[in-house]
């Protein structure tokens, strides 16, 4: 049976969460979650440009249907920051994590928390001391399993890092892990890294992971590739073992992606549709799945005009979806609805 559009997403709302290059000449890569008294936050990088020692962490809080004043959060050295994310736990603590580090091989991951709905924070310390590479999570949110264990999508790369003409990362090797927390976030055990084809597959491997489980114990990822196509692994102990990564049928362009599940078991995904290694990153498509993500039906497309739309992450809120992405470069966008 055909599932319609109208029937299944309702765009409640879509803005710009700052005027376009408001603070700062470039920013990318959002993130956010809801809190309980019915705000959101979103947070991103920004500076000159991706990866110029100018970049730092930006946060903003949406209350009553408007965004405040975006602030600069993070800056501990006159190094790039990159991929904030958040995490709201059971207490209404709210947890950010960040990268720093000129080259990505040598990243330090950064955590620090808040416990007045982002209005002071920590100071920023190292999650897990002298790690390079990058712990924690990647891009993605992570999730707590039913377990009560933290489960956070990882990824690391090495080799040489994206040409600034083409995007290619040429003699780069690109592996996916998790990230495990048995306290809350306080220590971490990092898993082997998901089993993938590189000599039987295109571009540099995969990377950024997002999450979901869908019964205890099971455990599921949909990765970024450079094959054209987004993968997936699977986990049937907790998420402390994958199994080798397969290709899906969703196109993919060596992109961000991410996935929410809501309360009934759906999924949704937000991403661009477009295959190829470093294909557009136009249109950014939301699409649903009702059987654990063996087939997806399309619901929306979010952008369509050309540009950079992309690097999304979502959500789920009460009665529905919540997404912010990159907006050109020049922006985050924020889009609400109402879902299933």
């Amino acid at each position: 049976m055909s599932i319609t559009i109208e029937s299944q997403v309702k765009t409640d709302c879509h803005e710009l969460i700052f005027p376009e290059q408001a603070q700062v000449k470039e920013v990318h890569a959002s993130t956010l979650v809801y809190l309980a008294d019915g705000s959101v936050i979103a947070s991103w990088f920004g500076g000159t440009k991706e990866g110029k020692d100018d970049v730092s962490i930006w946060i903003s809080r949406r209350v009553d249907g408007h965004w405040q004043t975006p602030r600069n959060i993070a800056k501990i050295s006159d190094e790039p920051h990159w991929n904030p994310v958040l995490h709201v736990d059971a207490s209404n603590t709210i947890h950010l994590w960040f990268k720093v580090g000129k080259l990505i091989p040598q990243w330090r991951t950064y955590v620090m928390t808040s416990t007045d709905q982002g209005q002071t924070w920590t100071t920023p310390r190292e999650l897990v001391t002298g790690d390079k590479g990058g712990r924690g999570p990647v891009k993605n949110k992570l999730i707590e399993l039913t377990s009560g264990a933290w489960l956070a999508p990882a990824s690391i790369e090495v080799g040489a890092t994206p040409s600034t003409e083409t995007g290619e990362a040429k003699d780069a090797m690109w592996d996916a892990f998790v990230d495990r927390s048995e306290d809350r976030g306080q220590t971490w055990q990092r898993s082997e890294l998901v089993p993938y084809d590189h000599a039987n597959t295109q571009g540099e491997g995969v990377i950024q992971p997002t999450l979901w489980e869908s019964r205890p114990g099971m455990v599921h990822m949909l990765l970024r590739s450079g094959d054209g196509w987004i993968y997936r692994s699977d986990s049937v102990d907790d998420g402390r073992t994958w199994c080798k990564a397969y290709r899906t049928e969703l196109p993919n362009n060596n992109s961000g992606i991410d996935l929410a599940k809501l309360p009934d078991g759906t999924l949704a995904l937000i991403y661009n549709p477009v295959g190829g290694n470093w294909g557009g990153r136009s249109p950014l498509t939301l699409s649903l799945s009702k059987n654990n993500g063996k087939t997806w039906v399309k619901q929306l497309d979010l952008q369509t005009v050309e540009g950079e739309f992309s690097y999304p992450a979502i959500i789920a809120i009460p009665n529905g979806l919540a997404i912010t992405y990159t907006h050109d470069r020049k922006s985050i966008s924020y889009w609400q609805g109402t879902c299933c």
